[in-house]
């Protein structure tokens, strides 16, 4: 369970709040997970709102308005992973 500490507030960005792991308490580290297309390119990892739906040219059918970029935070002492799905992880 977070204490309220660890929580995310909606008046600060990710970026600027220091965050503290929850296990160890310890400072976290801001990041992302690569997902991995095809051709070898890299993008940041998406949260897609509702079920799969299967597609048969790309695996699995993407309504691009439904999807939110996922930042996730690393424990630097003992890697506890923690992530949040917010439009302001988008890749610039």
């Amino acid at each position: 369970m977070m204490d309220d500490s660890n929580s995310f507030s909606e008046e600060l960005s990710m970026d600027t709040k220091i965050m503290h792991c929850p296990k160890c308490n310890n400072e976290m580290v801001q990041g992302y997970i690569a997902d991995w297309k095809a051709d070898d390119r890299r993008r940041v990892s998406n949260w897609i709102e509702g079920e799969p739906i299967k597609s048969y040219w790309y695996g699995t059918k993407i309504s691009p308005e439904k999807c939110i970029p996922v930042g996730t935070f690393r424990c630097s002492v003992c890697g506890f992973l923690e992530s949040y799905a917010r439009p302001e992880f988008k890749a610039n």
